[in-house]
């Protein structure tokens, strides 16, 4: 019963400060310490806890940077997993309205601290996912000691951010403050207000973008309404716009000029044809059987037409 109360996992060689009662056995003179609170020497059963389960879930992978979701960068609406009285949530309630007033903010109320805590913490990452109830999650407290951040190191809430679908901002404590579910959420903010800084768009320096924007939206089109307006009057005064006529008389000369090259080009492919012509006539008319026959040249055949 005792070691259920253990935060941290006794190994062989480990040395501890061990509390409790000793009782003896008459007969053989035998001693037995029953022992209630174990303490690692050096270092407290927190701190001991702490890296043995940072160790253990970095094994199997909770820790990987491949895993991590991107934050939306304007969610439109924002769940706040923390104590509903705390300093923390009106910290982060005001920067966020003071940032960017247009996000829906819904604040699933647990305890951060003390028995049961951590469950609830799990279970309100758990309940948002299962609704879908906002595009980010923000979850964490105020300062506090070791032991009154403990509720973010256990085990349950670390796989709970881990296996949410909705990007998670761990905010937990102070900058020096470091849980488990710091290395399991999206995005580690050094505090609650930090978390609320990093969750949304500052409204100023939108608004400052898109007047940015508006100008050179503007001047854009001035420059380009000036070079149409140039081009116009370049327009207006060519020799088209000024006489209309005359551009029809040019293209008519054009017209002309080019058909007579069309009629002196054809008439003299036709001469050179007709020349290639009559020399391939004079050509094959030499070669004719009929010329050498003319010439005086004849077969003689016999009586039953063979070649004598």
């Amino acid at each position: 019963g005792d070691a259920a109360s253990l935060r941290f996992r006794p190994q062989n060689g480990m040395q501890v400060i061990a509390a409790g009662r000793v009782t003896v056995f008459p007969r053989d003179g035998q001693y037995q310490l029953y022992c209630v609170r174990l303490t690692p020497e050096g270092a407290g059963d927190l701190a001991v806890a702490f890296e043995q389960m940072k160790a253990r879930l970095l094994q199997e992978g909770l820790f990987d940077r491949a895993h991590k979701r991107p934050l939306p960068r304007i969610p439109g609406r924002i769940a706040l997993v923390t104590s509903p009285a705390g300093a923390a949530v009106r910290d982060m309630l005001r920067i966020l309205g003071a940032r960017w007033p247009m996000a829906q903010i819904r604040i699933l109320p647990v305890r951060v601290q003390g028995e049961g805590a951590a469950e609830e913490i799990a279970a309100a990452i758990r309940w948002a996912n299962l609704h879908k109830a906002a595009d980010l999650i923000i979850t964490g407290r105020g300062g506090g000691s070791m032991e009154d951040l403990w509720a973010f190191n256990e085990e349950c809430v670390a796989r709970a951010v881990y296996g949410s679908q909705i990007p998670v901002i761990s905010a937990v404590g102070h900058e020096p403050d470091v849980t488990i579910a710091d290395f399991t959420a999206d995005l580690r903010a050094a505090t609650p207000s930090n978390a609320a800084e990093l969750a949304v768009p500052d409204q100023n320096e939108i608004y400052a973008a898109l007047a940015s924007l508006g100008a050179r939206m503007e001047q854009a089109s001035r420059q380009r309404l000036l070079r149409e307006r140039q081009r116009l009057e370049r327009l207006r005064e060519s020799r088209v716009m000024a006489d209309p006529r005359r551009y029809f008389q040019e293209k008519r000369l054009l017209l002309d000029y080019q058909s007579r090259r069309l009629g002196h080009g054809l008439s003299a492919s036709v001469s050179g044809q007709r020349e290639r012509f009559a020399r391939l006539a004079a050509a094959l008319d030499a070669l004719s059987p009929l010329k050498v026959l003319g010439r005086g040249y004849a077969m003689a055949r016999g009586a039953d037409g063979t070649i004598l």
